[in-house]
């Protein structure tokens, strides 16, 4: 009976979604915000937005619950680049209930979809071209690690259905985070839509959990070779230091903010439907209630599971490398309530969606050992979680 019911709220939810509200849905919670009670306030122009920015969404939520709003929270994401707005706002309505994930739940059949369009920017040889690219500086001693990645512009035939896109994600992904927000760029207001893997970081009461990924392997449907590919990505060396550079710098941006902080000695597996991924679950105690999860999540964003190592090296290489701008794909996207509690997520495995338009986003970490065309494959199997879910088969799709 408390399965029915529990049901009975996630079907009223998913019902409920509509183009431009929030929507995430972790392993403990869902939220549904609909509306804007208030916006966060933006930083000065060509300043670094992080910067008062805890400051920032304190005084909205302060403000909001002063205006009457009855449970304020701010919800939204923040992009890759510093210096881009964020898109951070407190609902004027809240729903939040208790996570399905573990429900047995049906991905609704989708009606037959036509790519009328389908650009890869780079180019896959370009894409190789630029990872080698990111070797070189690797080798050189400029980087231990760079993340480069790739998007997808692909047009349909039809415009798409996002409520039915992100109940398919929601329903495929058992063990992540699904989402959807409205984002800006310039006036024009466009969804982000995904369904991520990665907790960036949370925080309940005094206690927070970092999960940070890296080392991937495409999944097999048969369970022979998945096996066989789990114990090679347990142990590739380059995959395990690909892993460690990422620990280590989230154990280094959580340390300052922390009593106590647990890292186990070695990580293990965990699956998406299409990828399974290097993890490792980082836990400790707050040095003080003052620190939210979003001082949290500014102290780790952007790890080197989406960046590269040494940070800002990492991220002025990106900018040389890749030919496209990554807006708020590998920002941060979650909330946090006025008691400093929240939830961020790292924005992978996610789309732009406009009318009939959308665009995808992939990325691999690329070490001294790698190779390009295995960073190129990787990239096209994280494209599948997307494709996959609006019913977009590999067989219609060439050379991505």
């Amino acid at each position: 009976m408390v399965s029915k019911q529990k049901a009975v709220i996630e079907h009223e939810l998913l019902d409920d979604y509509e183009v431009g509200d929030f929507f995430i849905e972790t392993p403990k919670r869902t939220i549904l915000g609909k509306g804007i009670f208030m916006h966060v306030p933006a930083g000065e122009p060509h300043q670094n937005q992080m910067e008062g920015l805890t400051e920032r969404v304190a005084g909205a939520l302060k403000k909001a619950k002063e205006q009457g709003h009855p449970r304020p929270i701010v919800t939204g994401a923040v992009p890759f680049d510093n210096y881009r707005k964020p898109c951070l706002h407190v609902p004027e309505s809240i729903q939040i209930v208790p996570s399905l994930q573990q429900e047995e739940r049906e991905v609704s059949s989708s009606a037959p979809v036509t790519v009328n369009r389908l650009v890869s920017i780079p180019s896959p040889e370009r894409y190789k071209q630029g990872v080698m690219q990111g070797i070189e500086r690797i080798r050189s001693g400029e980087l231990d690690k760079i993340v480069l990645s790739r998007s997808l512009e692909v047009s349909l035939n039809k415009p798409i259905d996002l409520p039915k896109l992100l109940r398919n994600l929601a329903y495929q992904n058992k063990h992540g985070y699904t989402f959807a927000a409205s984002i800006e760029y310039g006036n024009q207001k466009i969804s982000l839509i995904g369904a991520s893997p990665e907790l960036l970081v949370s925080r309940r009461g005094m206690y927070a959990i970092a999960n940070p990924l890296a080392g991937s392997r495409p999944r097999s449907e048969d369970p022979v070779e998945n096996q066989r590919r789990k114990e090679e990505l347990l142990s590739s060396p380059k995959d395990l230091y690909e892993h460690a550079v990422v620990v280590e710098a989230v154990v280094k941006g959580l340390r300052p903010l922390l009593k106590t902080i647990e890292v186990p000695e070695k990580p293990s597996v965990v699956y998406t439907e299409t990828m399974m991924h290097l993890s490792t679950v980082i836990k400790g105690e707050l040095l003080n209630a003052d620190i939210s999860s979003l001082d949290l999540a500014i102290a780790l964003q952007p790890t080197p599971a989406v960046c590269g190592a040494p940070t800002e090296k990492a991220r002025q290489a990106i900018a040389e490398i890749e030919p496209f701008d990554r807006g708020f794909f590998t920002g941060t996207i979650g909330w946090c309530d006025a008691e400093g509690d929240g939830e961020w997520v790292v924005t992978i495995r996610c789309a732009e969606a406009n009318g009939d338009s959308l665009r995808l986003f992939a990325g691999a970490g690329v070490v001294s050992e790698s190779k390009p065309e295995e960073e190129l494959a990787e990239t096209g199997a994280k494209f599948q979680t997307m494709l996959r879910a609006m019913g977009i088969h590999t067989e219609q799709l060439k050379d991505i």
